[in-house]
């Protein structure tokens, strides 16, 4: 047949191929759900998101915090969790050696007047004669938050405080929980001849090994008695050096979060006002802060996570920090709004701490912390879901007039719900909380259309799908939450801000279902929510297309378009975002209307969310199991023919060539 005869034979075969290929993938096409999503790109038609429209919300629940992104690996440092009538418990402080050898009580000597509760440590052994102590000494140790993470060669700053009216050596280590594995250590000398008084110790520990389940030990093999306080345990390396843990802060960094929320939540009021966070007891040197415990989430902290340390990560990350102000409301008893200035007076105060001038009164304390510059705190909130109790009206009328009369560019944050009937009192913006099953918070991606587009926006401060559709974070959940965001984005003209709850959960504290994080003390997660939200981190201050979605399962699907500039690469893009919530394959035609600049499908992709199940789920064995997977998109134009998968969240991102203009004709 020849050389000749045998390429056309070839190249027949292959055209057979692409035709089968192509009819194929028509017929599949065909048989499919079909829509067409219209998106009007033209500059003109364009309308500028909130700055702040997408951010994130922390509580101190579900050890969020402490044992969280905190990473002090002490618990309960102080030894005041059990209480100030001594002798209290100090769980999880436990003893080393039998009571023979050592008897552990506490007592009021601490040297710290706000926290006077120490560890009196009395050794009944010797380093030798008849009673000697047992190899390794005896003494006391400390388990951290279900065990503490030590890596190899990492290094760790261990502080103390030391008394002993005799002179001693104490041997404090790091080992493994079974006591086999050392993993560092070092030496305390004391010698009362040089002074018999508290004396504060600083140690740092290099870790020969890595042990995911280690603790702190501090023995010694002579007698004595010995009292301790306010003993920590830091990892050097931490996110910013500001004493967060390295891989969660950098999660949240990921996010590109506008806001941060905090510190709560439920957390904020306390069962009762006994217990509520109080800013002023959280600042200033870690070892003078008192700690307190949270009631409704039934645990204590050391609040070494302070009023100071939430407005550093703000900063840290990039975002405008809103506080969450007590107002003198808790969950079970509340001030009468006739004895609430005291409460102004403390609001009032740490706003000057956040934003005072170093020589304030207030910002004085900010600037010995080692932050003279004050910090852009211009967001507060009123109290937290206070709107129904019977002082809640009264109290917020005076914390706005006189927090606006100091501080009148402060935007205030109210309670009550505006979008079901008009507020009757001032507020710049109002909370809405959104805690709903999976369908409910996908169909309400029209809940504000109908809103009156004058008067405060809205501040959805915490949603999330919940209930036993949502599991422990599921793509179904997810997806859901993506179609609700989707309608804030439309309705960004009077949805100010948006952020999911709770941000953080402690796989050994699951107080809360579903959260975003996911972590225990070496190991950590997103769940699909927390990745579903990367799709909306470029939102903010972005530019809004309105679109027309047309299908004849439109209640199944939900769609936006929005034109934005990376920070990468100074490059414009116009990102489509498509929520399928339904089960059935879906064509859709995507056709952009008005764009004046050609796109540039070299540097364009396409990014999906999606699963085999939709109640799959992702874990510590599979933590990537539902995540966003990026591919080019060799077919970007004006017009696109696209295959959605079902339960799936699609993003098309279109790289928009600034240098080849396009008529809009």
């Amino acid at each position: 047949m020849g050389v000749k005869g045998e390429f056309f034979e070839i190249v027949s075969l292959l055209l057979t191929l692409l035709c089968f290929s192509c009819l194929t993938y028509a017929m599949e096409f065909e048989a499919n759900q079909t829509a067409s999503l219209v998106v009007d790109a033209s500059a003109e038609s364009g309308r500028k998101m909130p700055d702040n429209l997408f951010g994130i919300f922390f509580e101190e629940i579900n050890h969020a915090g402490a044992g969280g992104l905190w990473a002090e690996l002490v618990s309960n440092r102080g030894f005041e969790a059990g209480g100030p009538v001594t002798p209290s418990n100090i769980d999880p402080w436990s003893t080393i050696g039998n009571e023979s050898y050592i008897f552990l009580s506490t007592d009021w000597s601490s040297c710290f007047s706000r926290n006077k509760v120490a560890l009196r440590m009395e050794v009944l052994c010797d380093d030798g004669g008849p009673y000697s102590c047992p190899e390794g000494g005896v003494g006391v140790y400390n388990p951290g938050y279900w065990g503490m993470h030590v890596e190899e060669g990492n290094k760790y700053k261990v502080v103390m405080y030391v008394m002993s009216k005799d002179n001693a050596i104490i041997l404090v280590s790091l080992k493994s929980s079974d006591r086999l594995t050392y993993l560092a250590g070092d030496t305390i000398r004391v010698d009362t001849s040089k002074t018999s008084d508290w004396t504060k110790v600083e140690l740092i520990l290099e870790s020969k090994g890595t042990n995911a389940n280690s603790r702190l030990e501090i023995t010694t093999t002579k007698k004595g008695v010995y009292w301790f306080d306010q003993v920590s345990v830091m990892p050097m390396d931490t996110y910013k050096g500001h004493g967060f843990r390295k891989d969660l802060g950098s999660m949240l960094e990921n996010l590109k979060p506008r806001f941060l929320r905090f510190p709560g939540g439920s957390f904020v009021e306390g069962e009762w006002l006994r217990n509520a966070f109080r800013w002023r007891e959280t600042v200033g040197p870690w070892e003078e802060r008192p700690g307190h415990f949270g009631d409704v989430w039934k645990y204590w902290t050391d609040d070494g996570l302070g009023y100071f340390e939430f407005l550093q990560l703000a900063e840290d990350i990039g975002a405008s920090p809103v506080w969450v102000i007590n107002n003198g409301i808790s969950h079970h008893d509340q001030v009468d709004s006739s004895d609430i200035l005291p409460f102004v007076k403390d609001a009032l105060d740490g706003i000057e701490f956040a934003r005072g001038d170093s020589y304030s009164n207030w910002g004085s304390v900010r600037t010995s912390m080692g932050h003279p510059e004050p910090f852009q705190l211009n967001l507060i909130a009123i109290g937290n879901q206070d709107c129904f109790k019977q002082n809640y009206r009264g109290n917020y009328l005076k914390f706005h007039s006189l927090v606006k009369a100091a501080y009148p560019d402060i935007k205030i944050i109210t309670n009550c719900d505006a979008s079901s009937q008009e507020l009757d009192h001032p507020a710049d913006l109002y909370d809405i909380h959104v805690y709903t099953s999976a369908s409910d918070m996908f169909s309400r991606v029209y809940q504000f259309d109908r809103l009156k587009r004058t008067g405060p926006k809205a501040f959805v401060s915490e949603y999330a799908v919940t209930g036993r559709d949502a599991g422990r974070g599921n793509l179904l959940a997810a997806l859901a939450e993506a179609g609700f965001l989707i309608g804030l984005e439309k309705n960004s003209d009077v949805v100010d801000m948006a952020s999911f709850a709770p941000l953080f959960v402690n796989d050994n504290d699951r107080s809360f279902n579903p959260d975003a994080i996911v972590f225990n003390s070496w190991q950590q997660y997103g769940t699909p929510t927390y990745w579903m939200q990367h799709f909306f981190k470029e939102s903010s201050g972005a530019v809004f297309h309105p679109s027309i979605l047309q299908s004849s399962t439109a209640s199944s699907l939900a769609a936006s378009a929005i034109t934005w500039q990376s920070s990468e690469d100074r490059k414009t893009y116009l990102r489509v975002k498509i929520v399928n919530f339904g089960n059935d394959v879906t064509n859709i035609k995507i056709v952009l209307n008005g764009l004046q600049y050609a796109i540039d499908s070299f540097g364009s992709k396409k990014t999906v969310l999606t699963s085999q199940n939709s109640m799959d789920e992702n874990s510590f064995n599979e933590p990537t199991k539902v995540v966003p997977v990026s591919s080019m998109l060799p077919n970007a134009g004006t017009s696109m023919d696209i295959i959605l998968d079902p339960h799936s969240l699609t993003s098309f991102d279109l790289l928009l060539d600034s240098t080849s203009y396009r008529s809009a004709m």
